[in-house]
């Protein structure tokens, strides 16, 4: 079969002068219409019609032949069927004729050839690539702006509207002419959002920019009782970030899907790492992210064949593969060792809710408490807690308990709001919201103490376990009361009195010192890293 690619690449426009040999990420406009014809397994000849010297010199640099364009054929009102007809060469018998525009540079070689694949097989004089956008539109009536529509319906209920993109017209040779490349047998193609740009404007040059530069970003995150989810929380956090919808992986042996509430993000289970390096074989991923803490060096070495394109990032690994990642951002340690590892609470990579919070102002008195262990607390410091606020000396205060996703005995912590001055919610949705109205706060040493921090409330923290031990920022020097790991109920308690009895500047002086860390440049620091591999 017999196919031929006619790109239309005159000199004179004039909304976007010199526009089809303008550079886009790094190449001339014109390139990304002849590349596409060269990897089309359809294509068999292409040829490009132009007016201009430098169009020229690139389609002959890429191996394509010119046809040079007839001064009667380049004026704004030549249809382009005749531009199409007279640069077809007449001596071989063509089977289609495909008119790729060069103003379509974010078309994929796989999208063009689905398109003349299914022209092919449904037998069609023509087929024009369109994008589906069905909106509430107006039009003009005898002078008058009447709605295109009967009945107003969110966009997703209206019927669909489908806009020509310019990106291909494919036609059926034995019915094209110097007229018309449009058959009786007609139909469109609809391509996904993002190959449906037509350059016409400056803002139409900057999108095809972007979109040509986007990363394909994989991320990898588990999350458990044991474990936490904080990394979860970051996950989806990090996933915001990118101006795409990241693959979010995670082991069904190692995390629930439960854990990561309603996301809309794409969540991809996987069944051990295998079959995580099977997946990543084939999407050529340019940014990989593991959240998962330690490393090994045989599962680095893997990610690396099968991922060979990609950035590798981790966070908070301190085995021995974080050696073969690009960057490992750890806002936990304090210090490092290693030139690829940044350390410190300016790393922190705070919820975006918590950019729009100010910081609480510090009351006479203390009124309400707040507690809350992270997504597990596998410890049971809520349960211990609890227990202890029962207590009559405590009936003037109000505590407010947030349980996470994975905590264990959810139902039953939940009876404890029977009492008035107690209250327990599950899973909350607006955190800084819920901290804000607070005077003082008893946490772990993980993500809720840096949260607790960037709203200066003065907190007791306590260790969950070992590797929070060793986290730098939660300490007294930053203005938090560390008690250890697995204090005393007495030790416990009796910081608990004392911070319900703290004098306003004492509380004061405690937020002064909290509120000295600017973590809230922290996403931005941290996106910085990343975006500068």
């Amino acid at each position: 079969m017999k196919i031929l690619a006619v790109i239309p690449a005159r000199a004179g426009s004039k909304g976007i002068p010199n526009k089809n040999i303008r550079m886009v990420c790094g190449r001339p406009l014109i390139y990304y219409a002849i590349n596409n014809a060269l990897g089309s397994r359809f294509i068999t000849d292409i040829v490009v019609t132009t007016d201009s010297a430098e169009v020229k010199i690139i389609a002959s640099q890429m191996g394509v032949a010119c046809r040079w364009r007839d001064e009667k054929l380049c004026g704004d009102d030549v249809a382009l069927d005749a531009v199409i007809y007279d640069a077809a060469p007449k001596d071989i018998k063509w089977d289609y004729i495909v008119t790729l525009q060069p103003t379509s540079p974010t078309l994929k070689v796989e999208t063009l050839d689905k398109g003349i694949s299914y022209a092919i097989e449904n037998r069609l004089d023509t087929l024009i690539s369109a994008v589906n956008r069905p909106h509430l539109s107006w039009m003009d009536e005898d002078g008058r702006k009447i709605p295109a529509y009967k009945e107003r319906r969110n966009r997703q209920f209206l019927p669909s509207q489908y806009m020509e993109t310019g990106a291909f017209v494919i036609t059926d040779a034995s019915i094209f002419s110097e007229r018309s490349r449009i058959g009786g047998r007609i139909d469109i193609f609809e391509m996904p959002e993002d190959e449906s740009l037509d350059i016409d404007t400056f803002e139409d040059l900057m999108c095809a920019d972007i979109i040509l530069r986007r990363e394909k970003v994989a991320i990898y995150v588990n999350g458990n009782k044991q474990r936490g989810i904080g990394h979860i929380y970051r996950a989806l956090e990090l996933a915001d970030e990118f101006f795409v919808k990241p693959d979010i992986y995670f082991d069904i042996n190692q995390t629930d899907s439960e854990l990561f509430g309603g996301t809309t993000h794409n969540l991809i289970p996987v069944n051990g790492i295998a079959e995580l390096y099977s997946c990543c074989k084939k999407k050529e991923y340019t940014i990989f992210i593991n959240d998962i803490l330690n490393t090994s060096i045989d599962y680095m070495i893997g990610l690396k064949t099968v991922a060979p394109r990609a950035k590798i990032i981790n966070f908070e690994d301190e085995g021995e593969g974080c050696v073969k990642a690009d960057i490992v951002i750890n806002a936990l340690l304090s210090n490092t060792d290693l030139p690829n590892v940044y350390v410190g609470e300016k790393y922190y990579m705070a919820n975006k809710l918590f950019l729009l919070y100010n910081p609480i102002k510090v009351k006479d008195k203390v009124k309400k408490a707040f507690v809350c262990f992270g997504g597990a607390d596998p410890r049971n410091y809520t349960d211990r807690i609890l227990t202890m606020i029962t207590k009559p000396e405590y009936q003037d205060y109000d505590f407010v308990i947030a349980v996470g996703r994975a905590k264990g005995n959810v139902e039953e912590l939940l009876l404890y709001n029977r009492y008035d001055n107690i209250e327990v919610i599950y899973d909350v949705n607006n955190m800084p919201q819920l901290m804000s109205g607070c005077d003082v706060a008893i946490s772990s040493r993980g993500r809720t103490a840096y949260e607790l921090a960037m709203l200066g409330i003065p907190t007791i923290v306590l260790s969950e376990n070992e590797r929070e031990k060793n986290h730098a920022f939660a300490c007294n020097e930053n203005g938090f009361s560390y008690i250890g790991m697995d204090p005393s109920d007495e030790v416990i308690e009796n910081n608990v009195r004392m911070y319900l009895r703290l004098s306003k500047e004492s509380r004061q002086k405690f937020q002064d010192r909290l509120l000295e860390h600017n973590l809230k440049d922290g996403r931005k620091r941290v996106m910085g890293l990343i975006n500068s591999i």
